[in-house]
């Protein structure tokens, strides 16, 4: 009889033993699937940027943003390290593509930092929400990457990059208020960023009362701009904005003031194109033009600190305008992490859908470039835009003056 009881002793603890064994190793229920991070394992954060060509200064820019963020973290969140991994995506919409798909393929990523440029963004970021990977861009600007009309497929992404409704409203502003000119042509090259962007300042400067000459496309890969500007100079613009990126931009910098009836009109680029590269590709041409970008005295105290760190690490200052959008994107999916995790036992899990919905209710996150709050379509930024004119002074300094030339408010 005692052998008997002690035999049912011993099976009763063997069954709760698997019972707990088999509860433990069961994830959390997430309707897009978890995770799971064993002990000593990394939690895997992948960025998709450009980091080869002639706009690398805009994802090497974004990327340390990403690796001072996680510095500050300490390199690990939960008691786990953190993994940085990335892709190449060249600007474009096939890097875009290639990348997203590469990263999607990883099942031990949990979340990703990206895109640079808004035609990388529009096929790569719904690859990357199907296979459940959530996105936070810092520098995609274009509107329709969060407009209501998006698409279910876009609903992984968000970005801490402010929305080109703002940027081309105020650069149409600008012109019209502060320099004073009726007339004005636009110069985009088929991405998403400069043909929304340029439609926005269009747009604005008609309401403004202006006349719009001229709306031009070119390629990036174009060198010989005379044509174009040649035919935008028939409509005597006192004002073109090309809002495109850096090797583009450089060339029409170069060649405008040599095309007879543009030698005194204004030129002003953007954010694409604001970096110490192209300074090197315009040249002295670049002295006296203007770029809107995003604001950078008005960014939040932790900015001095950050400048700081950066010199420090990478001893130079950034070198293009979304290094802070970087550090607050990084930022957003830490707080989520550690606010959405579960461990359990020796495993850490991390559910998509839930990373995903906390990345959405974030509010209030007091970041580098403002305070962070996201709508229910992405759009988090803390938007403050202003125009920086190019002076022989700072024409090989800083891509970020302190002061800037204008802005709205």
């Amino acid at each position: 009889m005692k052998r008997n009881f002690a035999l049912v002793v011993v099976l009763v603890l063997f069954v709760g033993l698997a019972v707990m064994t088999i509860a433990q190793a069961a994830p959390p229920k997430d309707p897009l699937g978890c995770v799971a991070i064993k002990k000593g394992q990394p939690i895997h954060i992948a960025y998709w940027m450009v980091v080869a060509g002639p706009d690398a200064s805009l994802g090497i820019d974004t990327r340390r943003g990403i690796e001072l963020a996680m510095a500050d973290k300490g390199g690990k969140l939960l008691g786990y390290p953190i993994k940085l991994s990335g892709q190449d995506t060249a600007c474009n919409a096939e890097g875009g593509q290639a990348a997203a798909t590469k990263i999607a393929s990883d099942p031990t990523v949990v979340a990703a930092v990206g895109s640079n440029c808004s035609s990388e963004a529009r096929p790569g970021a719904p690859i990357l929400w199907k296979a459940g990977i959530s996105t936070v861009s810092p520098s995609n600007t274009a509107p329709y990457l969060t407009d209501p009309k998006r698409g279910k497929e876009y609903d992984g992404y968000l970005r801490t990059a402010h929305n080109d409704k703002i940027q081309g409203a105020v650069a149409a502003q600008f012109a019209i208020k502060k320099m004073g000119v009726k007339t004005a042509a636009t110069i985009h090259d088929g991405s998403v960023y400069a043909e929304q962007l340029q439609a926005v300042f269009a747009e604005e400067f008609k309401k403004l009362g202006g006349t719009i000459t001229a709306q031009e496309a070119v390629a990036p890969t174009d060198t010989d701009m005379r044509p174009v500007l040649t035919k935008i100079a028939t409509g005597k613009p006192q004002f073109i904005y090309y809002p495109i990126f850096i090797a583009a931009a450089g060339h029409i910098t170069r060649q405008a003031k040599e095309v007879a009836g543009l030698e005194k009109t204004y030129l002003m680029s953007a954010d694409g194109s604001f970096s110490p590269d192209f300074y090197k590709a315009a040249g002295e041409t670049a002295i006296g033009m203007f770029h809107s970008s995003p604001d950078f005295s008005a960014f939040a105290g932790g900015y001095k600190d950050f400048l700081a760190k950066h010199q420090k690490k990478y001893g130079e200052k950034p070198i293009a305008p979304f290094h802070a959008h970087g550090y607050d994107a990084a930022m957003m999916i830490f707080n989520a992490i550690e606010k959405t995790a579960v461990k359990d036992g020796d495993i850490l899990y991390i559910c998509r859908q839930k990373l995903r919905d906390a990345l959405y209710a974030t509010k209030g996150m007091k970041g580098l470039t403002g305070t962070i709050t996201c709508n229910q379509y992405g759009d988090c930024a803390d938007p403050r835009i202003a125009v920086y004119q190019q002076t022989a002074d700072n024409i090989k300094k800083l891509v970020n003056p302190e002061v800037p030339f204008w802005k709205p408010y």
